[in-house]
């Protein structure tokens, strides 16, 4: 009787407790009306406001965020009270058809925490073996789920027939045998072995994939929508690949990640070997344009054959368009072939029919000088304004002098403009002008020397440092000596291969072709 008396007491008097919290909680407790409003409020204003809102955190106070000392400010002192009165709570929501009313459940969340609720301890582990079936209620009309395996245990839910359910562990125990079983809405108890029956295997027949679009662009990721066939068949994992992960990959979850230009097919298939494919196009657009020349000088009626590389390598529809500003001064065909027509300065244009990207190359044409009056050694090329295949063992502007014949004054500056004497060296970038009596410069060529990226006439580690530096993309370069380094001779930017190549070279392993 002690916690009736103390009850009683409290009742009386709040057990001695101050006239304002007499006052607050409506103590003496004397009417049914007084007893009901002062207890809610004592539980409202002590449990309820500081967090402890439910029927499990007033015997269980998990958090010291809001007042009172953790695990201690307890209400229910009774292990068994939170279950004993939530199942009364729930009996009177079904009594009241309220089941089906919107919720709110705060549930305290513990590290390491089961993935199911533990065994009670009076259930041997030895009675039981771990399970995975899907079974279902073969009753006439209802079947107890119970707390534990026999029929003195508590109801925790009862369900209808052909309920379908999870038997996580099978009874082997003598005598009557239940099973551990846990509903579709997450709740575990135990149901007699006897009205279980194991769903039959639906297997997949089909798999339907399909696409929101069958082409999708470079780096882009896109979601394979998935239906699998029939709806209810027991075991949908699926196993996703592709024909070719070099053109689009494809992860456990149908997520499809495009990578390269091409098609490829993406793959599903089921544990039974059921599968299904759908193509995907993969779209890479043109991001760059590299040409072999940003400015020219060419003679009446010279040609120059522009080269251009469209990046990236894998670029969908690397088809280009070339223009003239003035095609009474320049043409260019549909191949980039630059043909100059009479004196005077036009800009032809190169462009990407996949893009806007395009790329600008100034021409001056110059008054054609007869052979007679400029003469080149039949040993140089001459490609538009570049000089190439010149001795990289004598570089010298008096060496380079002797290459040319003509009735004009020859004058050399190297590519920052400074005018060279004979005695020193000509290299990448330096200009080579064709002058007149009056001044007039008649023609103007650039001399490119394959190695040399730094203009000094020389191939050596200082070329080698200055085009890493380049190609990481540290320092750039102009593109003349862009040109002087790719010893490839393909019209593309310089890599690590030319790095090589001119590093054999510096070793005299190989020399490099001028």
């Amino acid at each position: 009787m002690g916690a009736i008396i103390n009850g009683l007491k409290y009742a009386l008097d709040g057990k001695g407790v101050s006239l304002e919290t007499r006052t607050k909680y409506q103590i003496p407790w004397n009417t049914k009306e007084r007893a009901i409003t002062g207890g809610a409020i004592f539980i409202g204003s002590s449990y309820i406001n500081i967090g402890q809102n439910t029927i499990y955190l007033q015997k269980f106070h998990v958090s010291d965020n809001k007042g009172g000392e953790l695990f201690w400010h307890q209400y229910m002192t009774n292990v068994l009270a939170p279950y004993s009165e939530s199942n009364s709570i729930y009996k009177g929501y079904l009594n009241s058809n309220l089941l089906n009313s919107d919720m709110t459940f705060i549930i305290p969340i513990y590290n390491n925490m089961p993935d199911l609720p533990c065994k009670r301890p009076s259930i041997l582990d030895k009675d039981y073996i771990k399970d995975n079936t899907k079974v279902y209620a073969d009753v006439t009309n209802t079947l107890n789920i119970r707390s534990g395996p026999f029929t003195s245990y508590e109801t925790i839910v009862t369900v209808t027939k052909n309920d379908k359910m999870t038997r996580i562990e099978k009874g082997v125990q003598n005598g009557e045998l239940w099973d551990r079983v846990q509903l579709e809405n997450g709740i575990v108890g135990y149901a007699f072995q006897n009205y279980l029956k194991e769903v039959k295997e639906v297997q997949v027949q089909e798999i339907k994939l399909t696409l929101d679009k069958e082409t999708i662009n470079k780096n882009e990721s896109i979601k394979l929508n998935v239906e699998i066939l029939p709806k209810d068949a027991s075991n949908q994992k699926i196993t996703f690949y592709s024909e070719n992960p070099n053109i689009a990959s494809v992860d456990e979850n149908g997520n499809i990640i495009a990578l390269s230009s091409g098609e490829t097919k993406i793959f599903a298939k089921a544990s039974n070997n059921v599968s299904s494919s759908i193509k995907i196009k993969v779209y890479s657009k043109v991001e760059d344009l590299e040409v072999n020349a940003s400015n020219l000088k060419l003679m009446e009626k010279e040609t120059f054959n522009l080269i251009v590389t469209v990046y990236p390598n894998d670029a969908s529809n690397k088809n280009l368009i070339y223009e003239s500003s003035n095609n009474n001064i320049v043409t260019v065909d549909n191949q980039g072939k630059i043909t100059a027509t009479k004196q005077g300065n036009a800009v032809v244009t190169v462009k990407s029919q996949d893009s806007n990207i395009k790329k600008e190359i100034e021409v001056e044409v110059l008054e054609n000088i007869p052979k007679e009056e400029l003469k080149f050694d039949e040993n140089l090329r001459i490609d538009g304004n570049i000089i190439s295949n010149l001795d990289y063992k004598n570089m010298t502007v008096s060496k380079i002098k002797s290459y040319i014949t003509t009735i004009y004054t020859v004058q050399i500056e190297n590519h920052k403009g400074e005018v060279l004497k004979d005695n020193e060296l000509a290299g990448t970038g330096s200009k080579i002008k064709i002058i007149n009596e009056k001044g007039e410069v008649k023609a103007k060529y650039l001399i490119l020397l394959y190695g040399d990226v730094t203009g000094d006439g020389k191939i050596n580690s200082v070329d080698l440092l200055v085009l890493q530096r380049h190609i990481l993309e540290i320092q750039k370069i102009d593109e003349i000596f862009k040109k002087a380094g790719n010893i490839k001779k393909d019209g593309k930017k310089p890599t690590s291969v030319d790095l090589l190549l001119i590093q054999r070279h510096i070793l005299e392993l190989k020399l490099i072709e001028q």
